[in-house]
């Protein structure tokens, strides 16, 4: 039986108001689809509905479904288009001309055979992160937020802590005197939303952490950043508000942006969604528009990309992966962080290039799986993945 979700997604791409995640999460079930009678269930109401402004040729469509997967579809011999023939092609026009594509079709190369068997391989699973953190407050105690119960979780000055119904952190209250700072930290395998007492959102991505004041006094409100955070700044032009990550400082008014500063990068990149800031590094400083993105490396050099592909960098805050031309470190290193595991490579790194989407709630093993279609096999023993020959 077909949910009412995927139905419900497959309507909303055909009538062109699927948002971005949505897309990627309708690519995501039809990429694992190996059922001819469920694509054709799902999709054909949605596509006799619907009218495309430009039909994808009858041989193009075939070429793709054959790449998407692993099999030509069986088409009557009929002198005219059937209805059959339009769900492969609303299958092919979801996963390519919808933008979000397909790890299979990229780069792709016939692996050689292992050994062993996809179960004997995959003897464990695990489960992708959740919503976790740890906060430490002022005069050092720390309370774990994902098992503190909702409300109110502790006091700084005139300034309480609120565990929302949502599971989301805010701080009510007017705050005077001495800055007290807290820090929200995210581990492995976890991540957050909190609400910073001016009002700005914070997503949190794994293994990352913010230390703020429980409230923002004097003519600047400054936080420091580690790892990867997503901001949404609350308009204060007297105020404005400053990020520190590493060797970058961010400037901004009121404006969406993600800053990646993890160390293990090899740069920090700071990606203007909606507004204008203003970054600065070392002797360097720069304003970005929208879909600019400026990379600080450890020689603090500023560089800055024009037409950034947004919803990809803010993907993780939206609950997909997503990567477009990625190498196999850059693709590993987001799975590490996300599912709190370690990878090592059975002799040398494959040089594979993968593009696409997926969804980052699904367990490790169709995560891997997923990748798979691209030339690669995995072994996973406890908390370990090996990519192999």
């Amino acid at each position: 039986m077909i949910s009412a979700r995927i139905s419900y997604l497959a309507a909303r791409y055909f009538d062109n108001t699927c948002t971005p995640a949505e897309k990627l999460e309708l690519a995501a079930w039809i990429g694992r689809q190996t059922d001819d009678a469920v694509l054709e269930e799902v999709l054909g109401e949605a596509w006799e509905s619907h009218v495309p402004l430009i039909m994808m040729p009858d041989e193009m469509s075939d070429r793709i479904v054959a790449a998407m997967f692993g099999r030509a579809p069986e088409v009557p011999v009929v002198p005219v288009r059937t209805r059959y023939h339009k769900i492969w092609w609303a299958a092919a026009s979801i996963l390519v001309l919808g933008g979000i594509g397909v790890w299979a079709w990229q780069h792709q190369s016939t692996p050689a055979p292992v050994a062993e068997s996809k179960q004997q391989r995959y003897k464990n699973e695990v489960m992708p992160g959740s919503n976790r953190a740890m906060l430490t407050l002022a005069d050092g105690s720390v309370i774990a937020l994902d098992s503190a119960g909702n409300g109110v979780l502790g006091q700084q000055g005139a300034v309480k802590i609120i565990k929302q119904a949502n599971g989301e952190l805010a701080y009510v209250g007017n705050g005077n005197g001495e800055a007290m700072y807290n820090t929200m930290t995210t581990p492995r395998g976890g991540q957050y939303h909190l609400t910073l007492p001016d009002g700005t959102q914070v997503w949190l991505n794994a293994a990352s952490a913010i230390t703020y004041p429980a409230a923002f006094t004097g003519k600047e409100r400054k936080v420091t950043v580690k790892g990867e955070a997503y901001f949404e700044v609350a308009a204060n032009a007297s105020m404005p508000f400053r990020v520190a990550a590493g060797n970058t400082e961010i400037t901004v008014l009121g404006t969406r942006f993600n800053i990646n500063a993890y160390t293990e990068e090899p740069a920090i990149r700071t990606t203007l969604v909606d507004g204008a800031v203003s970054v600065a590094a070392g002797k360097n400083t720069t304003i970005l528009r929208p879909r600019m993105q400026a990379r600080v490396g450890k020689d603090e050099v500023l560089h800055v990309t024009e037409n950034i592909d947004t919803d990809e960098t803010i993907a993780w805050k939206n609950g997909f992966f997503q990567f477009t031309d990625a190498d196999m470190p850059t693709v590993m290193r987001q799975i590490e962080k996300w599912y709190d595991v370690k990878v090592s490579y059975e002799g040398a790194i494959p040089e594979r290039s993968f593009g696409g989407g997926m969804q980052r709630s699904l367990p490790l093993t169709e995560v891997l799986g997923i990748l798979e279609e691209n030339g690669v096999k995995f072994k996973i023993e406890g908390k370990n993945i090996i990519v192999l020959k």
